[in-house]
């Protein structure tokens, strides 16, 4: 599996943080923040877009570093991605992104 899949399945390489972190794209990274911070309710800024991907070595976000459940539970568990979980079909915890991205759901299950 391809290094830049998250533990979810998504795909980190179409992620706008990811994306103004490998292009320094300040632009994007401004655009990014003022649209998460609407969509969560939180307090967002540029300087917090900053990510080299999930699985990897490097920077991510706040989110992805210490508030992803997803994420805490793949690594908790030794899994590479939660397509090695035996329990990914009925897990809660990533179930509203492997229903509303059926790429997601490819990545894992392919």
């Amino acid at each position: 599996m391809k290094s830049m899949i998250a533990y979810c399945g998504l795909n980190c390489e179409n992620c706008d943080a990811y994306l103004a972190t490998i292009n320094n794209d300040q632009s994007l990274r401004e655009k990014t923040a003022k649209l998460w911070a609407a969509l969560n309710n939180a307090p967002i800024l540029p300087e917090h877009i900053y990510c080299q991907g999930c699985r990897t070595e490097g920077v991510k976000t706040v989110f992805c570093e210490s508030m992803c459940a997803i994420r805490r539970c793949a690594r908790e568990r030794g899994a590479a991605t939660c397509g090695d979980c035996p329990l990914v079909e009925s897990c809660q915890t990533v179930s509203a992104i492997l229903k509303n991205d059926p790429e997601a759901r490819k990545n894992l299950m392919g």
